[in-house]
């Protein structure tokens, strides 16, 4: 019998729209699901009821229905152990186990591997209690770079220039609990200076294929001013990412890493998405993600020249090797459309107004729900507006052509996505 080529995305944000996207295009798609979905992928494939977090309902639900592939798009169900479960019941699955994804889920179990590894990153210290743990600002010059140690939605890093605020985040994080559970554990970093850059890399828990690098904008407002976000932007490629930065990466970073999951007896399949730090000293690990990035994954797709399904299923199989991993020319930009408020607390429930789509671009839905008059905001990032052309400033072009067809009442974007390679040229109102 023929392979049936369907497709379970679990998750409901700009990221899952954009895979269900790619995955559309593949002319042997028979079926898309998404569990929950937005009303951006509803228009792709067929929305299921259920939260992204609903380990079992997704399960009994794969189970029966037997999707010849799941694709966990978040964190929080990777964590939770949403792919250990699917494994069990025989569905095939991209993403790794709740341990693999520790190096997500827990900052100092992903500090420790590093460390184990001699992988390059910043001296840090973890601590369960505050007073050891303001004890240990002593030894870090300022800034000084606080991280609650658990999942918290991209918001759990607070970057202070003194010993004073960095204490002050401590506090907030271990006995306020303003980010949960996330703060019962925290740890405090050295400061790395230079420039940020996003690397994903799937993998089968052997071998390595790498995508092509990307750029995030994580800070609210232009020149990378205001509040973290879960991202307000992205480009790629990255025109510092090099070959020989690339190959430096995979060498000193991303095979290391590998090699210690497996000696800790994780068979890790899914997306290792490493933060770097380009530091005077070579590029250095921030963090790592188990899953593709938002809104990386918005980039790196349209320029993505090889079948999804034929990538990931590989990965999913251990057999990695039997795919050659092929990325256009040219380069892509997403803009993230955010509601009033964002992040700090969002304003919901406007009617969002469309206009005609344009040739190289793509309009994925992030914070969306059908509403009585329409499609309305759902949630603090909005839409993921993307571009892409024949080299960076075509993408940007496009991008924010297409923004510029879009509104909904107290919309808010970045207008200079991309500044550090387009040498700060701003869109203009």
């Amino acid at each position: 019998m023929a392979e049936r080529f369907t497709v379970l995305i679990v998750g409901g944000g700009g990221r899952e729209h954009a895979l269900g996207w790619k995955f559309a295009q593949d002319p042997r798609m028979q079926k898309v699901w998404f569990a929950p979905g937005n009303a951006g992928t509803a228009k792709v494939g067929t929305n299921l009821p259920m939260a992204a977090t609903d380990i079992e309902g997704i399960t009994r639900w794969a189970e029966r229905e037997r999707p010849g592939l799941v694709v966990v798009g978040p964190e929080a169900p990777l964590c939770a152990g949403l792919a250990d479960r699917l494994r069990e019941v025989g569905v095939r699955v991209f993403g790794p186990g709740a341990k693999g994804a520790q190096l997500e889920g827990s900052k100092s179990f992903c500090k420790d591997l590093l460390v184990q590894q001699k992988i390059p990153t910043a001296r840090a210290g973890s601590f369960t209690e505050v007073e050891k743990a303001l004890a240990f600002l002593e030894s870090l010059t300022c800034p000084i770079v606080v991280k609650a140690d658990g999942l918290a939605g991209g918001k759990g890093v607070v970057i202070a220039p003194s010993r004073k605020e960095a204490g002050q985040a401590i506090r907030e994080m271990m006995e306020a609990r303003v980010f949960g559970e996330a703060g019962t554990r925290v740890l405090v970093e050295e400061f790395l200076a230079g420039e940020e850059l996003s690397l994903h890399a799937v993998t089968d828990g052997k071998n390595l294929a790498l995508l092509p690098s990307a750029q995030d904008h994580k800070r609210v407002g232009e020149g990378d001013t205001g509040l973290n976000t879960g991202g307000m932007g992205a480009y790629a490629p990255a025109p510092r990412a090099t070959p020989e930065l690339l190959g430096e990466v995979e060498e000193k970073i991303l095979r290391p890493t590998l090699a210690g999951l497996n000696q800790l007896g994780i068979d890790y399949r899914g997306v290792l998405y490493a933060g770097l730090m380009l530091t005077a000293e070579g590029p250095k690990v921030l963090e790592y993600n188990c899953r593709f990035g938002d809104p990386e994954t918005e980039v790196l797709l349209p320029l993505l020249g090889s079948p999804l399904w034929d990538l990931l299923v590989a990965a999913a199989e251990g057999d990695l090797g039997r795919v050659k991993v092929q990325s256009g020319s040219g380069a892509a930009m997403t803009v993230v459309m955010a509601a009033e408020g964002y992040p700090a607390k969002p304003v919901l429930g406007q009617r969002i107004q469309w206009g005609e789509e344009t040739l190289g671009t793509a309009i994925f839905h992030a914070g969306t729900q059908e509403g009585k008059d329409g499609v309305e905001v759902a949630g603090g990032r909005v839409l993921a507006v993307t571009g892409w052309g024949k080299d960076l400033k075509s993408a940007r072009d496009r991008a924010y052509g297409a923004v510029g067809k879009i509104h909904f009442s107290g919309q808010h974007f970045r207008r200079d996505i991309g500044h550090r390679a387009l040498e700060k040229v701003v869109y203009e109102k």
